[in-house]
């Protein structure tokens, strides 16, 4: 497949802003990049799971910000939950660019997980599964729960906390205006900073203490 160079709204091919996160990217992984973002476009915006709002700047503000949680996935990983995924955001993303990690998009919503069912299959995602379950739900053990625009950091980690391996990692999205909460008990954390995308904030990295 002959890679498109469809530019991000920060300047640059997707390409190119992928691996400014040092994240490796081929050129296949960057057009399955672009092609979920016109899944969103023409499919998670009318099903109400992105605002209409975004249309102009889903790559930017949506697909490349989701791409950033690569960064803290480490070698030993191989069990990802996004929890609440939602349109499939951070986890459709992370799983493109990480095929060797296995992503479990968590989402109840049945119109989610039909567009969550469908993305996988247009994008001919093989390590990623759709688990349609309320996350206070699922047994298991993962090494890193993702969460953006899941709810406040303390609920987060509650949430999260008891589904993660005892050296498992939640990678939260503070977003711009995020503000470190007093105390999280049992809960360490520390700020990934990556390059800006549009309305980004930090990623904060949550392990037990």
């Amino acid at each position: 497949m002959k890679h498109r160079r469809r530019r991000g709204e920060g300047g640059g091919s997707v390409l190119e802003r992928v691996q400014s996160f040092g994240v490796a990217c081929s050129p296949e992984q960057a057009n399955a990049l672009v092609a979920f973002e016109s899944l969103l476009r023409d499919r998670a915006i009318p099903l109400g799971l992105i605002a209409p709002s975004d249309a102009g700047r889903l790559l930017e503000r949506h697909v490349l910000d989701s791409v950033r949680a690569a960064a803290a996935i480490e070698p030993a990983d191989r069990e990802v939950a996004d929890i609440g995924s939602g349109a499939g955001l951070p986890g459709i993303p992370v799983a493109v660019v990480l095929p060797r990690v296995r992503v479990s998009l968590v989402e109840p919503r049945r119109r989610a997980v039909g567009f969550l069912e469908l993305a996988l299959e247009r994008l001919g995602l093989t390590n990623a599964q759709v688990l349609a379950e309320r996350v206070e739900r699922l047994r298991g053990e993962f090494d890193v729960c993702l969460a953006r625009a899941f709810g406040p950091i303390d609920r987060t980690w509650r949430v999260a906390a008891p589904i993660l391996r005892p050296s498992g990692r939640l990678v939260f999205f503070g977003g711009r205006g995020y503000r470190p909460p007093p105390s999280l008990p049992n809960a360490i954390a520390r700020v990934l900073q990556t390059p800006v995308v549009e309305s980004s904030g930090p990623l904060v990295i949550m392990s037990r203490q």
